[in-house]
């Protein structure tokens, strides 16, 4: 009988930044000592060769993960400088390695002969990574290369540091939010002054747009949401798309799109614009019909208004939903109390993937928000989870899943951690949403923890496709007997499920024209990094203009903060494209039982569980049994 692996021990915030710089120290150094040995005197079959060069990948992927976390989830600064001066040093060496001519030399001459086809796709993948990163190039050129990744790391966690900490207010006398939940305002006393302060973290900005009937509050709360990393990020994003198109020119490639695109589904940068086009003009028609009907009702209110933009379309887009659809956000919160919505995942979770969550009350943790969970399949534990939701000073502004460790069969157990902001009392049914589709992420990263290579680990494919499988449980959010098992209000009544097909009608209003929003998104984000105009505040009105549905609002640079520039890089586009992949999966599903054992059970196996030991179409297709195409998206899009 082997040992199970145990979960990492996470040390106690007094020692915090100790334990990261001995982890990194540890951890470079135990990655060095197998390289030098492969330099020297490398294995003779291929095979050792590739299980040595994974566990310099494994103690890098240590390194780094617990880095990246603690860098935007701790509470204490010294810390997560710590971690971004650990992620560096990270970067630093695997650029240095994938520029060793020396290794490359031994991975290129390995015979491949023999190989299953995971370990030959690693090989293949090896050998990749070091053309990409500029092996053949001379020592002049290798040199230049090793510094711009060197400069775009730190860029990128400047960038990330600026939009994290750059929380703005607004003060408002309390008779200005009338309409706020009740529940909102009673965790938010007057000051001295007497005034409430509404933030622009999420659980603040969203309710304040969506709900006060005051258009200052709502206008002053949206441009300061809008503003956020503005001015810092503007000089920091010119510096990173020069660096991005300079790195991507050096290795042979026309534009930085097109360096990112030939690891991903979609292949090569021109198609990126493309398929922009194709979802916007698809869209079209839905944004028509829903525009004119939001128009419509705020003109009721502005009469003559010849538009409307983002500080007034949530409020409008609320009132819509009301009067037509008879949905009441409001009411609809009553149902979501955080405690019950955060069980109930783990219950739907459970019951869909065949786990069980056991919580760890005694798991070392960064802060005393954050709950531990072991994950249980089949009796055994497979991972350890952790769920940080609540926001706070210097946290991490977003959603996202973080991995703290990757699985590897027998060696280490899978860790990840969600990192939200949500609300401690009642949640918005969009937060519901959100709080499943990032929690897709996170099972991902657990059920494909389970192979032998640490490349492949976790949600290790393509990264245009990494968003279909959390865009898919998004579903169990929407359906009225999922929701019934934990969505209760405070009486204990569970939400009525012709409420819940009201809010599935009251949300498609509107998906044509977040369809054109996300795609305005899109297109900045391609665009800025092939044309890296001069002025992106002037490219970036160009690019709404032409996509979005809701004109600029003077004065503002939503682009400082729109993280995913440096995340995503010119790769938005994959939000969509997941999602064209994500609704052509959920078709194989019953609709009238979303549980039914035998489909469930295949698309863990068969799409989850692989990680990346294969390309996505081909997980898609051995699930569908077919390729994916665009016609469930279409269809969704049009009804």
């Amino acid at each position: 009988m082997t040992d199970e692996p145990t979960p990492l021990a996470l040390p106690d915030a007094e020692v915090a930044q100790d334990w990261v710089e001995a982890r990194a120290r540890d951890g470079l150094a135990a990655a060095a000592a197998v390289v030098a040995v492969l330099r020297e005197e490398p294995p003779a079959a291929t095979l050792d060769l590739l299980r040595a060069w994974d566990e310099v990948a494994r103690q890098l992927s240590n390194v780094a993960a617990v880095a990246s976390l603690l860098a935007n989830v701790h509470p204490l600064e010294p810390v997560r400088t710590a971690c971004e001066a650990a992620e560096q040093q990270v970067d630093r060496f695997v650029t240095e390695l994938r520029q060793d001519r020396r290794l490359y030399e031994v991975f290129a001459g390995a015979d491949p002969v023999g190989l299953d086809p995971v370990a030959a796709r690693l090989l293949d993948k090896t050998l990749e990574d070091f053309r990409r990163a500029g092996v053949d190039r001379d020592d002049q050129t290798r040199a230049r290369l090793a510094a711009i990744n060197e400069r775009l790391t730190a860029v990128g966690q400047e960038i990330g540091r600026t939009i994290r900490d750059d929380v703005r207010t607004v003060r408002v006398p309390p008779e200005r939010l009338a309409g706020m939940p009740q529940d909102w305002l009673d965790a938010r006393a007057a000051d001295d002054d007497g005034l409430v302060t509404v933030t622009t973290d999420y659980p603040d900005a969203v309710p304040a747009r969506m709900f006060a009937h005051d258009a200052d509050v709502r206008r002053r709360v949206t441009v300061a949401f809008l503003e956020r990393g503005w001015p810092a990020n503007d000089a920091l994003l010119h510096e990173l798309f020069e660096l991005r198109a300079e790195l991507a020119t050096l290795v042979g490639y026309p534009d930085w799109a097109s360096y990112d695109a030939d690891v991903k589904m979609i292949g090569d940068g021109p198609a990126i614009p493309a398929f922009i086009d194709r979802i916007a003009e698809a869209a079209a028609a839905p944004m028509a019909r829903d525009l004119e009907l939001l128009l419509e009702r705020y003109r009721r209110d502005v009469p003559d208004a010849a538009a409307i933009d983002t500080a007034d379309s949530l409020y409008y887009e609320e009132l819509v939903r009301q009067e037509r659809h008879d949905v009441d956000a409001q009411q609809v919160r009553a149902y979501f109390d955080f405690e019950r919505v955060r069980q109930g995942l783990l219950d739907v979770t459970g019951r869909l993937f065949g786990l069980s969550y056991e919580p760890v009350p005694d798991a070392a943790v960064w802060h005393e928000d954050v709950t531990a969970y072991d994950v249980v399949r089949d009796g055994a534990r497979i991972g350890r989870i952790y769920l940080d939701l609540h926001p706070r000073e210097g946290k991490y502004k977003h959603a996202a899943q973080f991995t703290l460790a990757d699985g590897l069969a027998g060696r280490q157990l899978a860790e990840g951690v969600l990192v939200c902001n949500f609300s401690r009392g009642l949640m918005e049914h969009d937060h519901v949403v959100t709080l499943f589709h990032e929690f897709g992420h996170l099972v991902h990263h657990v059920l494909a923890g389970g192979g032998e290579w640490t490349r492949f680990s976790g949600v290790a494919t393509e990264w245009d496709f990494v968003e279909a499988p959390s865009q898919m449980l998004e579903e169990w959010a929407w359906d009225a007997e999922v929701l019934q098992t934990f969505a209760v209000s405070a009486d204990g009544t569970p939400i009525p499920a012709d409420l819940v097909e009201r809010m599935r009608a009251a949300d498609d209003f509107g998906k044509g024209y977040h369809a054109r929003t996300q795609m305005f998104y899109a297109a900045m984000s391609y665009w800025f990094h092939t044309d890296r105009p001069a002025d992106l505040t002037d490219a970036m009105r160009t690019l709404q203009a032409r996509y979005s549905p809701f004109p600029y609002i003077e004065g503002t640079h939503m682009f400082a903060s729109f993280g995913h520039l440096a995340g995503y890089s010119s790769a938005y586009y994959t939000y969509m494209w997941s999602l064209v992949i994500a609704k052509d999966l959920f078709s194989a599903f019953d609709p009238d039982d979303l549980f039914e054992p035998a489909v469930a059970g295949r698309y863990r196996d068969r799409v989850l569980a692989p990680g990346g030991s294969r390309d996505a179409a081909d997980l898609v297709a051995d699930f569908l049994g077919r390729p994916y195409t665009f016609d469930a998206y279409a269809a969704w899009l049009a009804r």
